[in-house]
This record gives C-alpha cells, sequence and structure tokens, in this order.
C-alpha cells in the first residue's frame, strides 16, 4: 500500500485529532466525573456517554462546546482496550470554522487538566506529551525509539539536543511555550550532550539532522507535502528558561502544513460526522425536516415511477387491442409459413425419410432390370419355334 500524501485524504482545516492512552484501568469512570465537572462549571455545554452493551470493553464519550463566541466544536472520544494494559483513546473534534491554534485543546473537554493526569501519555511509546522525555541510554534503544516517533502522524515529534547538562531553567519543557491547541499534540524528546552522534544515525534513514545544540521537528509519516527538514530544524536552543522562539515557530509552520489523515483517523472523522448522538433541539429539528425532505424526495420519485409504468402498461394495452384488431379483418389474414415454423429437428427428420423412401423405390427397378434379359431370351425362343413350323 501507498504511503505517499496523495494515497490519503488530507487532514480538513476545521479538524483537530490525537490519541493516547490512560495508564490506568479506570478511564470511564475518570471520563463521567470529569466531564460532569465541566458541565456544572460550564466550561462545556452538554455531554452525552453513547449507550453500548454492557459486556462490550468499548465506550464512546461526546462533548460539545462553544469557543470564540459562536464557533461551536463537537468532540468525540473513543475508549478501547491498550495492548499493553490501560485504556486506548482517540479523540477527534471538529469546529464549525477552521481551527485556530488559540482555541482551548478538545483534549481539556474530556479530561481533568492536572499535568501529570494518567490520560497523557502517548498510545505508541508510553510518553508523556506536554512534558520532557530524556532518550534511553542504549544506542539501539534510541534508534528504535526514534524510528518509531519519525513515522508517526498523530503526534507533533520534537528532538532537542542539549548542549550542555541543563540546570532547572533549563528544564522548562516545550509545551509551556506553546499555544493552547498544541500542548497535548506535542511529544518533546531531550538528548544528552553525550547523544548527538547517535540520535543523528538513528534519525539518517529519515533525512533529518539535529543540530547541536538546536533541535528539529521529526516529519511523521507520510511526511506532509512541502516538509524539507532544513526548514523545521532550528540551529540553537537556548536552554536557560527563556522562550524558544525559533523552535516554537518552526513547530507552529509544520502544524500549518496539509498533512494526510493518520491510519485509522478517517474511521474516527466519519463516526463524528455521521454518528453524532448529542444534538441540540434546533439541531434534532434540523435533522427531523431533512429527514421528512429525503422521504417526500423518495415519495416523489415512486409516485413518478409507478405513473410512468401504468403509463407504459396501457399503450401496451392499446398496442395489442390495435394487433388484434387488424388481425381479425379477413384481408389482412396471413398464412403461416410452413418453412419458417419447421424446426431443424424436423427438417433433418423429413429429410432422412426421404432418404430411406428413396432407397425403397430404387430396390425393385434393380430387380427389374435383372430380369429383363431373361425375359428378352424367352420371346426369341417362342419366336424361333413358331418359324420352324411353318
Amino acid at each position: 500500500m501507498s504511503t505517499s500524501p496523495a494515497a490519503r485524504p488530507t487532514t480538513p482545516s476545521t479538524v483537530w485529532l490525537t490519541r493516547g492512552r490512560h495508564a490506568g484501568t479506570t478511564a470511564e469512570d475518570v471520563l463521567r466525573r470529569t466531564l460532569r465537572r465541566l458541565k456544572d462549571s460550564q466550561d462545556i455545554d452538554d455531554f452525552l456517554e453513547v449507550p453500548e452493551p454492557a459486556a462490550s470493553p468499548y465506550r464512546v464519550f461526546e462533548s460539545r462546546v462553544r469557543v470564540a463566541g459562536e464557533v461551536t466544536v463537537r468532540a468525540r472520544l473513543s475508549l478501547a482496550p491498550g495492548a499493553e494494559g490501560g485504556q486506548d483513546w482517540t479523540l477527534v473534534a471538529e469546529a464549525t470554522q477552521p481551527w485556530d491554534r488559540s482555541w482551548p485543546s478538545p483534549a481539556g473537554m474530556f479530561w481533568p487538566r492536572e499535568p501529570d493526569a494518567d490520560w497523557w501519555h502517548d498510545a505508541a511509546t508510553g510518553l508523556r506529551r506536554g512534558g520532557i522525555n530524556p532518550l534511553p541510554e542504549d544506542d539501539k534503544a534510541v534508534r528504535r525509539r526514534l524510528r518509531d516517533c519519525a513515522r508517526d502522524a498523530w503526534h507533533l515529534h520534537v528532538v532537542v539536543h542539549e548542549a550542555m547538562t541543563t540546570d532547572e531553567r533549563g528544564r522548562v519543557p516545550l509545551a509551556h511555550w506553546l499555544p493552547p491547541g498544541l500542548r497535548h499534540r506535542v511529544v518533546e524528546h531531550r538528548a544528552a550532550p553525550q547523544q548527538a552522534r547517535v540520535v543523528n544515525w538513528a534519525l539518517r534513514e529519515f533525512g533529518v539532522e539535529v543540530p547541536r545544540g538546536g533541535a528539529v521537528v521529526l516529519p511523521g509519516g507520510p511526511a506532509p507535502e512541502g516538509y524539507d527538514a532544513g526548514d523545521f530544524s532550528v540551529r540553537a536552543v537556548f536552554l536557560d528558561g527563556t522562550e524558544p522562539t525559533d523552535l516554537v515557530e518552526a513547530v507552529t509552520r509544520f502544524d500549518a502544513l496539509p498533512r494526510p489523515l493518520p491510519d485509522g483517523a478517517q474511521d474516527a472523522l466519519t463516526a463524528l460526522r455521521e454518528d453524532w448522538r448529542l444534538l441540540t433541539l434546533e439541531e434534532e429539528l434540523a435533522r427531523e425536516r431533512e429527514l421528512v425532505a429525503m422521504y417526500a424526495e423518495a415519495l416523489d420519485a415512486m409516485t413518478k415511477s409507478r405513473d410512468l409504468y401504468r403509463e407504459a402498461a396501457e399503450r401496451a394495452h392499446e398496442a395489442l387491442a390495435a394487433y388484434r384488431e387488424s388481425a381479425e379483418v379477413p384481408g389482412n389474414r396471413q398464412q403461416p409459413d410452413s418453412r419458417t415454423a419447421v424446426s431443424p429437428l424436423q427438417q433433418l427428420t423429413r429429410a432422412l425419410d426421404r432418404l430411406k423412401g428413396g432407397t425403397r423405390a430404387r430396390r425393385p427397378a434393380a430387380h427389374e432390370d435383372a430380369e429383363a434379359p431373361a425375359a428378352s431370351r424367352s420371346a426369341a425362343s417362342e419366336a424361333q419355334s413358331a418359324a420352324s413350323d411353318r
């Protein structure tokens, strides 16, 4: 299967999506408590837990909120058992206008906002978003992690190389400086000063390089159209507690690129659009009107089809009646042609009968021809006797 951007639909500009893993086994209870609290505090307009069979391990929650005045954001979170423990979740949100990064993260429409909450983990790697994730000390482990992260299209992965060991001022995560709409989608990796060579060795197959003391935004898989590693690398990141302006700008530009939908995102987006249950009264009335209009169109099409069928049947009856009347007129009667009515089998049978009859007719003639010389000899003898008597 092709993994080129052209082979997949592009993420719409109105859509925000991410996925993660809740490290515990109580994700459902956490979601219910948080959604109730958010509605009571009017941080969201409403929420709904979509009914599912009690024995099903899957759960679906919907939430709706208005941002920037009258822009409605609808979000759908699906919960499933994790492959290695915990519970995996997928979140897709869509706004009525193109997404603005200054809007609050839709993850805050479901999960508690504490930075140490259990839901912040990346589903693929188990790493925490919004924090700093040091790379492993083992070289092979570094290569495995960066290979997985470089192909991840659900998140924005950033690798930062520390030119020297940082103090507390340099331990401020990148997410602290990002717009609200990006904080829950960025995973930051930190490489120690001695790991510069192994990091670039691991990223060589992706055409990406981390400058010493700098940073780079990984391409994801497939890489978005227009991605160039040089455009999304920063030569120097000063880890002294000041805002890394160049790195924030590179991450923001990368997020603005038209990117293909990640694997599984198309189904989640379709479910959000087609299976949405959390309707306002106005939306319910609009949906009912759409259904009435659809049924009216179907009924009209059926009525027209019935009328056309009836008209065609009447014309057929008229043509049949006219044919019968013309057939009953004496001058117009036609004798059936026996030749055209004979089947091929009948023709073969008749040919065989003629062949047999011809054979029977020729056999007596051949017998008569054999007796003709004897009759001639008898007649000659009688003539000679008559001459002697004279």
